[in-house]
């Protein structure tokens, strides 16, 4: 399994929007360094649900429930969309102040490529970051 980090401004699309929706197409995307992470992406892979602009914290865990496909937003073929569903919300969120201060994260895509939408996670970040959420 691989880990994920998806962005997305509460405003826009909040992690109580995908959990009330408990299914959305990940649409949108228009980075190709992001738009290969969702090619990359598998069923069942878990992902970080992360409040852009506003909050600035990882809320909750979503999951990979459909893998890639044609961007129905678009006719050009080079944007694709997967579907994702909320798994949990995280007991305490994890703020960027709280990545960037922990040496063992200096290396996370958050703090290395900020910009970018849908990011890697490595498996050890993984591990960190649930540990600062109080997750097991």
């Amino acid at each position: 399994m691989a880990y994920w980090l998806v962005k997305s401004e509460p405003s826009v699309y909040s992690w109580d929007k995908l959990q009330a929706d408990k299914q959305t197409v990940w649409d949108g995307v228009r980075n190709y360094a992001a738009r290969n992470n969702l090619k990359a992406m598998k069923k069942g892979d878990k992902m970080f649900f992360y409040h852009s602009n506003e909050g600035v914290q990882i809320v909750g865990i979503a999951t990979v429930a459909k893998e890639f496909y044609q961007d129905p937003s678009t006719t050009d073929e080079a944007w694709v969309v997967v579907e994702i569903k909320p798994f949990k919300k995280l007991k305490k969120p994890v703020a960027l102040d709280q990545i960037k201060k922990d040496p063992r994260l200096a290396n996370m895509d958050l703090v290395r490529l900020g910009r970018l939408s849908v990011q890697t996670v490595k498996e050890e970040e993984w591990k960190i970051v649930m540990e600062m959420a109080g997750e097991k």
